[in-house]
């Protein structure tokens, strides 16, 4: 395996590179170029005006790395070449030995960048999937969680589902080994609904002195951005330096938060989505792309339901090419793992009626299966069937129920808002 630290990476900018970049755009935006002059339009309003400057170039080039300006992407090369310089050279005391630390992750895509980074810490991987299964009231909802998450990835191999225990149990007893927690965490509902339930446990729990928050909803260079696993060690760095003290009002959101996530109805949930002054800045965005999985309002289906659809009615596709062309070109808020889409793949595939079809051999190469659209598929896209009278198989969308033919809660997409049932 590549070594973090020394790979090419697309977070990873070089000042000398985008001054090329920008002097190639201004040369074809002068020359008439098609794709160039689309790109300025993209990013400066009005699009390009005589006469067209190399710093107007290097504007939409900083614009298109996810910066306000072309000085911001400077500071930021330097903030990132010094993040860099620090791990190599003298040797020097990792950056968390001030206090015994626990860095908290809800995968383990940055454990082996974080000793890289600088890190010596120990880390604790909390894979519990909240976006998809059920995430009920009671004492008994880790169980209920088992069972879902043994049933639903029980043929391929990955981690055994008696690892949720084991993380919420170090989580409660963290206060005991620990004097600082640091959170891991980025912007998508994945992320989110984990975050809140950590910080629920370690709200009740004999909490570690020091509770840390390191996020990111963007950072600059490829666009878009999914998640901390695809940044170099420097910019895990960077996220350090800018971390911040988790408040009393960012506890009590989060658990207010997770037993909205947990309870039979979705209004509570709804009433903070709806809300935008949050404590948890990417909390309210990500429970509405959470809300957006309730059965949609004109059709049954959940908005990631939708998207499958919409895709096989250009043609018939692999799993496989069905998750990357949901992933790239349709999911506004990226949240959703690939087995996790296969189980949703598979749950319309098994609908009384079901609106597509899969065909394939061994489940284990679920991304060579073939999907096709159905009549069924066809007269919900058109709006004259509902999804939900096809008898699909009950699901859960947090600890909301969905169980046709029983009425459901639904979800107006285009207004955001719920529909009673």
């Amino acid at each position: 395996m590549t070594d973090p630290a020394l790979a090419e990476n697309p977070f990873r900018l070089n000042l000398d590179q985008q001054k090329k970049r920008a002097k190639e755009l201004q040369r074809l935006t002068l020359a008439g170029d098609s794709a160039a002059l689309a790109r300025v339009a993209a990013q400066k309003e009005g699009g390009p005006r005589a006469p067209f400057k190399l710093a107007d170039a290097q504007f939409v080039i900083a614009r298109e790395l996810g910066l306000a300006s072309w000085p911001k992407l400077k500071a930021h090369i330097e903030e990132m070449t010094a993040a860099r310089a620090g791990m190599t050279g003298t040797v020097q005391a990792p950056l968390d030995s001030d206090m015994p630390t626990l860095h908290i992750r809800c995968g383990n895509d940055i454990e082996k960048v974080l000793p890289l980074a600088g890190f010596s810490g120990d880390f604790l991987e909390v894979s519990n999937p909240l976006a998809i299964g059920p995430v009920r009231e009671g004492a008994d909802w880790l169980a209920a969680r088992v069972r879902f998450l043994d049933g639903a990835f029980g043929a391929f191999d990955v981690p055994g589902s008696n690892l949720l225990y084991e993380a919420q149990e170090k989580l409660e007893r963290a206060g005991e080994s620990y004097q600082r927690a640091v959170l891991w965490f980025e912007h998508d509902s994945f992320d989110q609904l984990i975050l809140i339930y950590v910080l629920s446990i370690l709200a009740e729990a004999r909490a570690p002195l020091r509770l840390e928050l390191a996020t990111a909803g963007s950072f600059p260079g490829m666009q878009p951005f999914w998640g901390l696993g695809q940044l170099p060690p420097e910019a895990l760095r960077l996220l350090w330096e800018r971390r911040q003290t988790v408040t009393p009002a960012q506890l009590s959101c989060a658990q207010e938060a997770f037993a909205a996530l947990r309870a039979p109805s979705p209004e509570a949930l709804a009433r903070l989505a709806a809300r935008e002054d949050l404590p948890l800045p990417f909390l309210a965005r990500a429970l509405r792309r959470h809300l957006a999985e309730l059965p949609g309002a004109g059709d049954g289906l959940s908005l990631t339901q939708r998207f499958i659809l919409d895709i096989l009615a250009e043609e018939e596709r692999s799993a496989g090419r069905i998750f990357r062309a949901l992933m790239l070109e349709r999911e506004p808020l990226p949240w959703l793992g690939d087995l996790m889409f296969w189980v949703i793949l598979k749950e319309m595939a098994a609908a009384g009626t079901p609106p597509l079809t899969l065909s394939y051999e061994n489940e284990e190469d679920w991304p060579q299966a073939r999907a096709a659209l159905t009549p069924a598929g066809e007269a919900v896209l058109a709006g004259t069937r509902d999804y939900l009278d096809f008898a699909p198989p009950a699901r859960w969308a947090g600890g909301v129920s969905i169980a046709p033919p029983a009425a459901s809660w639904r979800w107006d997409r285009a207004r955001e808002r719920l529909v009673v049932p």
